[in-house]
C-alpha cells in the first residue's frame, strides 16, 4: 500500500467510501424509523445522491489529499466542519422544497455515524501503516523529560521511527505523576533512578524548549547520576513537519545550550557591507579566528580574499578548504609574517586591498608571559605595521581583533594586545576619514586553539584529571561564529577609533564548565563523597599574570551600535606622537631582553598595566604517556561544542 501510485491510493479511498456512505445513511434512516421495509423504501438513487454530497464535501476538505500515515487531529477536525456545512446545505435544501417523504432529522444522525466512520476508519488504516512500515528491530528504551505538549508530541513522533522506542515520561510536576500521556505513563523524577533500572531505559530526550542553561545543567547532571545519556528536542516546530521524523527532530546536546545566554544573529544588512564585492585581507588566516573569518568572508562574495600566515601547514589548510567549499572565490595565499613591511605592503598594493581583518596574534598568555618580547614584537609591531600600510595604501576599512584581557592587564599579553588598541586609536585619529580603525574585544572562544574545551576534551579522553587553576575562576564565552559575525559586522558599523564588544551574559565559572564537560561525556565527577567517580577536578593555581575573572568594559563610554546585541566604546588614547616614541623605545628594551626594563616601558604606555610581583610556580599538568581510555574516547567522540 504503501509504495502504490498516490492517483491509485486516492481512487481507493474513493471507492470504498461509494461503498462504506451508503450504508452510513441506511443505519442512519434505521435509527431514525426503526423498520428496514421502511428505510429502503426512499431508493438507491437517494442514498448514492448523498453519498456523493459526502465526497464532495471531504475533496473541499483536502481528506483525500492527505497523507494517511500523517493525519492528525487538525484535519479530522476540518473535514467534521465541512461535513456539518454539507449536510446543513442539504438540509436547507429540502426544507425549501418541503419534500416530507425524507425525514430531515436522519441527517444530523447520519452525520455523527459518518463522522465516527472517517475517524475510525482513517485512524485504523494510519496505525496499520504505521506498524507496518516500522516492523524491524526495536529501538532503545527511551524516555522523555517533560511531560508537557513538546513531550507529547514527541512521544508521537518516536512512534514513527525505528530508532527510538518511547517507553516513559519523567516530569517535576507531582499533579501529573501516574497520569497517562499520550499513551505513557509519567514518572515523577524522585523516581528516575528506579524507573531507568526498571525499564532498562538507555537514554532520556529533555522536551523543555524554554529550559534555562541553569536548569539544563541541573537536569543533565540528575540523569548522569541515574547512568543515562542526555539529548535535546532540537525545534518543536520540527514535530510540525511531516518530513521531519523523531532522529532528525533530536540531537545530542552541546555546549552552547548551556552558554547561559543565546547565540547573537548577524544583522544580514551589516554583514556584507565591507566584503561583497571587495579585496579583502585576512592577517593570521591559519588561526582559530583568522580561518573562521575566511569561512564567513567567502560565504559573501568577495572580489578575492587574500591570507596571510607565517605558518605553511596552517595556511596550505584553510586555503584547500576554502577552495573546496567555494572555488569560484578568487583566493590568494601569502606566506610570512605581519611584522614584515615589506611584505604587508606589497599585498596591499599589489591586491589593491580595501577591507583588512587583523587577527595575526599571539595570544596564549603562560606562553607570552615565558618569552615576552617575541610576544610583543608579533602582537605590537603587528599592529603598527598594518596601520601603517592600511593608511599609506588608503585602506577602506581596517578592524583589529583584540582580547578582554586588554582590559586593565595583568599580563603581557593583554597589555600587548592594549598598546595595539592604542595603535588602531591613533591611526584613526591621524588618518581619518581615509581609513575607518576599529577594534573588536571579546573573552573567550569555544573550540579556538589553546582554550579550555579542547584540554578539558583531552584531560577527559585520558580518565582525567581535569586541571582548573582556581575554583573561583570565570571566563566569559562566545562560539566561534558569533566572534567572526562580530568581526565583520564591527567594521560596517565602525565610525573611526571604535572599541566593539558583544554582550556575552553572565560570566561562566570554569568549574561548572568541567562538571558539564564530565556529565556531557556519559561520565561523573570523582570526589571524596563519589569516589568511585569517572574524572577528577584538580586545582593547580592561578597562572603568572591571570586573573580570576576577566573584564569587557573599561571606565570608557558606552554607546549602542546598530546591533542591540553589540555595545560601542569610546576609550582615552595617548597622542601618536607620544604613542610611537613610546614603541620605539620599548622595542629598544626588548631588544635588552631585561624583563624589568621591558615591564617599565609597557607600564608607561599602559598605565593599568598591573603585572604579578611574585608568580605562582605552576605545577606541571599535562597528562603523562597514557593511552587514551576507549569506552571514555567513545564518549567523548558523541560530545560537540
Amino acid at each position: 500500500m504503501v509504495s502504490m501510485h498516490r492517483t491509485t491510493k486516492i481512487a481507493i479511498m474513493l471507492a470504498v467510501d461509494l461503498l462504506a456512505l451508503p450504508f452510513c445513511i441506511l443505519v442512519a434512516m434505521l435509527l431514525r424509523v426503526g423498520d428496514l421495509s421502511l428505510a429502503v423504501h426512499y431508493g438507491p438513487l437517494s442514498y448514492l445522491l448523498v453519498a456523493l454530497v459526502t465526497i464532495a464535501a471531504f475533496s473541499m476538505s483536502d481528506l483525500y489529499r492527505a497523507v494517511i500515515r500523517f493525519i492528525d487531529q487538525r484535519m479530522l477536525a476540518v473535514t467534521g466542519l465541512t461535513l456539518g456545512l454539507a449536510v446543513t446545505c442539504v438540509y436547507v435544501v429540502l426544507f425549501a422544497i418541503n419534500d416530507e417523504k425524507f425525514p430531515r432529522s436522519v441527517l444530523a444522525i447520519y452525520w455523527f455515524i459518518v463522522f465516527s466512520y472517517v475517524v475510525a476508519s482513517r485512524i485504523t488504516v494510519r496505525n496499520f501503516l504505521r506498524n507496518h512500515m516500522n516492523r524491524g528491530p526495536a529501538g532503545d528504551a527511551v524516555a522523555i523529560y517533560g511531560a508537557g505538549e513538546s513531550g507529547a508530541q514527541l512521544a508521537l513522533t518516536m512512534r514513527t521511527s525505528n530508532e527510538y522506542r518511547p517507553v516513559c515520561f519523567f516530569d517535576e510536576k507531582h499533579v501529573l505523576n501516574e497520569r497517562t500521556i499520550a499513551g505513557l505513563r509519567v514518572f515523577h523524577t524522585d523516581r528516575l533512578v528506579e524507573m531507568v533500572s526498571a525499564l532498562n531505559i538507555r537514554s532520556v530526550v529533555i522536551a523543555i524548549p524554554s529550559v534555562s542553561p541553569a536548569r539544563l545543567r541541573d537536569i543533565m547532571q540528575r540523569l548522569a547520576e541515574a547512568g543515562v545519556t542526555t539529548k535535546i528536542l532540537s525545534r518543536l516546530m520540527d514535530l510540525a513537519d511531516d518530513s521531519i521524523g523523531a532522529p532528525e527532530a533530536i540531537r545530542a546536546l552541546k555546549f552552547e545550550d548551556l552558554l547561559g545566554r543565546a547565540p547573537v544573529p548577524p544583522r544580514v544588512e551589516l554583514f556584507a557591507r565591507c566584503v561583497h564585492g571587495r579585496a579583502v585581507l585576512v592577517t593570521g588566516a591559519g588561526g582559530s579566528i583568522g580561518s573562521e573569518l575566511c569561512r564567513q568572508i567567502v560565504t559573501l562574495a568577495p572580489r578575492t580574499l587574500h591570507l596571510l600566515d607565517h605558518s605553511e601547514f596552517a595556511l596550505y589548510t584553510i586555503k584547500q578548504e576554502l577552495l573546496g567549499s567555494h572555488p569560484e572565490v578568487r583566493i590568494e595565499a601569502h606566506l610570512g609574517s605581519v611584522c614584515n613591511a615589506g611584505l604587508v605592503e606589497r599585498v596591499l598594493q599589489e591586491g589593491k586591498i580595501e577591507t583588512i581583518y587583523h587577527a595575526a596574534a599571539y595570544k596564549h598568555v603562560p606562553l607570552v608571559e615565558a618569552n615576552i618580547v617575541e610576544g610583543l614584537r608579533n602582537n605590537v609591531l603587528g599592529a603598527q605595521v598594518i596601520a601603517n600600510a592600511a593608511e599609506r595604501f588608503q585602506v577602506d576599512t581596517c578592524v583589529l581583533i583584540s582580547s578582554d584581557k586588554a582590559v586593565r592587564p595583568t599580563n603581557i599579553m593583554g597589555a600587548s594586545k592594549r598598546i595595539a588598541e592604542l595603535i588602531f586609536q591613533a591611526a584613526a585619529t591621524r588618518f581619518a576619514p581615509r581609513t575607518t580603525f576599529c577594534m573588536v574585544r571579546f573573552g573567550n572562544v569555544l573550540g579556538s586553539s589553546g582554550s579550555v574545551i579542547p584540554l578539558f576534551q583531552r584531560q577527559i579522553a585520558h580518565g582525567g584529571p581535569l586541571t582548573i587553576t582556581d575554583p573561583d575562576v570565570s571566563r566569559y564565552f562566545m562560539l566561534i561564529a558569533e566572534a567572526a559575525q562580530l568581526v565583520i559586522q564591527a567594521g560596517a558599523m565602525a565610525e573611526g577609533g571604535d572599541v566593539f564588544v558583544l554582550d556575552m551574559g553572565e560570566p561562566v565559572r570554569i568549574v561548572d564548565l568541567a562538571r558539564t564537560m564530565i556529565v556531557m561525556s556519559g561520565l561523573t565527577e570523582k570526589t571524596p563523597h563519589n569516589p568511585e567517580g569517572d574524572i577528577e577536578i584538580k586545582y593547580v593555581g592561578l597562572f603568572p599574570g591571570e586573573k580570576l575573572h576577566e573584564e569587557l568594559l573599561t571606565d570608557g563610554k558606552v554607546f549602542p551600535s546598530e546591533h542591540p546585541r553589540i555595545m560601542r566604546m569610546k576609550e582615552s588614547a595617548l597622542r601618536p606622537g607620544i604613542l610611537e616614541t613610546y614603541i620605539t623605545c620599548l622595542m629598544m628594551a626588548c631588544d635588552t631582553n631585561d624583563r624589568a626594563m621591558i615591564e617599565s616601558m609597557v607600564k608607561a604606555i599602559v598605565s593599568e598595566y598591573t603585572p604579578q610581583c611574585q608568580p605562582q610556580p605552576v605545577p606541571a599538568v599535562a597528562p603523562g604517556p597514557v593511552l587514551v581510555r576507549p569506552h571514555l574516547l567513545k564518549r567523548l567522540t558523541s560530545f560537540r561544542i
